[in-house]
C-alpha cells in the first residue's frame, strides 16, 4: 500500500477492519487479542505508532526491527495464538515518522489468544461467549473457504509420509531453525490447520487443505474429482496446444510441476540486481504459480489453467469475485481463498506474504518484458492474470546491460584488471583485499568486485547467498580469457 492509501485509511478512523495502537518502543499488551479477532472476522490492518484519535505518533528508530522480529516470531508461535498464523509487519515513514503497519487477512480456522476467541466489531475487540456465537463463526468460516470442507472416513493412510519429510526439508532449508521441522507428522497437521471439525458428527478429521497438500494422488480425486491444472504451450498453434501437462497430484509437485513446465518453455535473461545475479523468470512466475495454488476454488468443476503464447502468457484460475475490477497496486486489497494452503506453502518457502505477487510482478516484469506491464483482473468465473512477453532478449542488469566480448572490453577498468590479475582459485574478500593491500571495504566493493561481477568475470560462488560468510569468488570463463590477454599485453 502506498502512503496516500495509509494515509486515506487513518483519516477514516479506527472500525471494523482498522485498528491503531501506541506503541513508542514495545508491543501492546493486546495486539494479539486484535490480531486474533481480524483473524477470526474479516481481517483488517493495525496501525502501531498511531494514537486512538489518529494522530501519527511514531515508533522509536531504535526498536523498529525488534519489534518486526516479535510480531513475525509470536505470530508463528502456538503458545501464543492457536493456531499460529505467520505474519509480516513493514515499516514506513509518514511525515517524517515511522510507523508499523500489520496486514491481518481473513482465516479459514478459528485462532485463539491466551485461550480466548477474539471477533471484531465497530467497537473494537470482543470475548466470543457462548456456542451459538462459536457455531455462527465455525459455519460462516466453512462458508466462505472450501479448503475447510471435512473430508470423512480419511486418515493418515490417505496421506504420503514422504511428502512430510519433503515439507521438512524445505522448511529447514528455508530457515535452519524452523520451529516446525522437528514436529511429528500429526504435529505438522495440527500446527498446520489440516484438522476441522465436522459439523454434523462434531468429530475432528482431515481437511480437504490436508488432502491436498499432503495427500495420495487418489485421495485427492476422490475428494475433488474435478481437480486439475492445465499447462498448455500454445506458441504455434493457438487453436490447440504445442505442448501440454496436466496436473492432478498434491500441491508440493504441482508447484514444481507448474514451474518446470515454464522453466521449459520460457527464457531467462541474464540480470544483475546490485552485485547479485537473480531470475527474473522466477521471481515472476513463482508468484503467478502461487496464486493458482493458493487462491483456486477447489470445489470448482473448471481447471485451473496456465496458457503459454508467443507474446503473453495466461493463468486462469476459477475463484469467486473479489475486486470486480482490474486489480492494481492503489486497490490491491489481498484475498487468500485457500489462507491455510497458503500459510503452509509460506513456511515452506514456496510463497511470500500475502499480497506480494501483484507487487513483485509489477516490479519486474518490466524489465523481464521490455516496459511491459501486467493485467489482474477478477473475471465471472474467477481470477485472470496476463503477463506480457518479450521476444528472446538480450541480457539486463539492474542499470545498463554492459556488452561483453573476449576481444572488446572497454568498460575494464586498471583496478578491476588489477584484481584479475591477483584472483587464485577461490578466494574470499578478505583474502582479494588482503593481496591488493586494500583497507576500505567499501572502495573494493565499488570499485572492484562489483564492477568485475557487473562484468561477468568473476562470480560468487554461493550466488544464492551473497552475505554467506562462506561466500568466495573466482574468475569465470570469461575472465579467465581476460586475464590471458592482460598477461599478453592486450591493454
Amino acid at each position: 500500500m502506498n502512503t496516500a492509501h495509509l494515509l486515506e485509511v487513518i483519516a477514516e478512523g479506527e472500525g471494523l477492519h482498522t485498528e491503531f495502537k501506541e506503541a513508542v518502543d514495545t508491543l501492546p499488551a493486546n495486539l494479539f487479542d486484535t490480531v486474533c479477532a481480524f483473524l477470526n472476522t474479516d481481517g483488517g490492518l493495525i496501525f502501531l505508532g498511531v494514537s486512538d484519535r489518529g494522530e501519527i505518533i511514531g515508533v522509536d528508530q531504535n526498536a523498529i526491527s525488534r519489534m518486526k522480529v516479535d510480531i513475525a516470531n509470536l505470530s508463528n508461535n502456538p503458545q501464543k495464538i492457536d493456531l499460529p498464523y505467520l505474519l509480516f509487519p513493514y515499516a514506513t515513514e509518514i511525515d517524517g515518522k515511522t510507523i508499523i503497519v500489520i496486514q491481518v487477512p481473513l482465516s479459514s480456522q478459528l485462532h485463539k489468544h491466551k485461550g480466548e476467541i477474539f471477533l471484531r466489531s465497530e467497537d473494537g475487540d470482543y470475548r466470543v461467549q457462548g456456542t451459538h456465537q462459536l457455531a455462527g463463526l465455525l459455519n460462516r468460516k466453512l462458508g466462505i473457504f472450501s479448503e475447510q470442507r471435512p473430508i470423512r472416513f480419511s486418515s493418515m493412510a490417505d496421506l504420503r509420509p514422504e511428502l512430510f519429510d519433503r515439507a521438512r526439508r524445505l522448511m529447514r532449508s528455508y530457515n535452519s531453525q524452523h520451529p516446525w521441522a522437528d514436529l511429528s507428522d500429526e504435529e505438522l497437521l495440527h500446527i498446520g490447520g489440516f484438522y476441522t471439525t465436522d459439523p454434523d458428527t462434531g468429530k475432528t478429521v482431515l481437511s480437504l487443505a490436508g488432502i491436498l497438500i499432503f495427500g495420495h494422488d487418489v485421495a485427492i480425486a476422490q475428494a475433488v474429482p474435478a481437480y486439475k491444472i492445465d499447462c498448455l504451450l500454445r506458441r504455434d498453434n493457438e487453436e490447440r496446444y504445442d505442448d501440454r501437462l496436466m496436473i492432478r497430484t498434491n500441491l508440493i509437485d504441482a508447484y514444481d510441476q507448474m514451474m518446470g513446465f515454464v522453466e521449459k518453455h520460457l527464457n531467462d535473461p541474464f540480470y544483475l540486481e546490485g552485485t547479485q545475479r537473480i531470475s527474473l523468470r522466477d521471481k515472476i512466475f513463482r508468484e503467478a504459480v502461487s496464486n493458482i495454488v493458493s487462491h483456486r476454488e477447489y470445489s470448482s468443476g473448471s481447471p485451473a489453467r496456465l496458457m503459454i503464447y508467443q507474446d503473453r502468457v495466461i493463468f486462469d484460475n476459477p475463484g469467486t469475485q473479489h475486486h470486480f475490477s482490474e486489480i492494481t497496486l492503489e486497490n490491491l486489497r489481498p484475498f487468500s481463498k485457500n489462507p491455510t494452503i497458503c500459510k503452509f506453502m509460506i513456511q515452506l518457502g514456496r510463497f511470500d506474504e500475502l499480497g506480494s505477487g501483484v507487487r513483485n510482478i509489477n516490479k519486474y516484469l518490466p524489465l523481464y518484458a521490455h516496459g511491459s506491464k501486467p493485467i489482474f483482473k477478477d473475471t465471472m468465473h474467477g481470477f485472470e492474470l496476463i503477463i506480457p512477453l518479450a521476444e528472446a532478449s538480450e541480457d539486463v542488469t539492474g542499470e545498463v546491460a554492459p556488452e561483453v566480448t573476449p576481444e572488446v572490453t572497454p568498460e575494464v577498468t586498471p583496478e578491476v584488471h588489477r584484481m584479475l590479475v591477483l584472483l587464485h582459485g577461490e578466494m574470499s574478500r578478505k583474502e582479494i583485499q588482503q593481496k591488493l593491500e586494500l583497507v576500505d571495504e567499501k572502495h573494493f566493493r565499488e570499485h572492484y568486485q562489483q564492477p568485475a561481477i557487473a562484468l561477468q568475470l568473476i562470480e560468487m560462488t554461493i550466488p544464492d547467498k551473497p552475505r554467506s560468510s562462506k561466500q568466495r569468488y573466482r574468475l569465470t570463463a570469461l575472465g579467465e580469457r581476460e586475464v590471458e590477454r592482460v598477461l599478453e599485453g592486450g591493454v
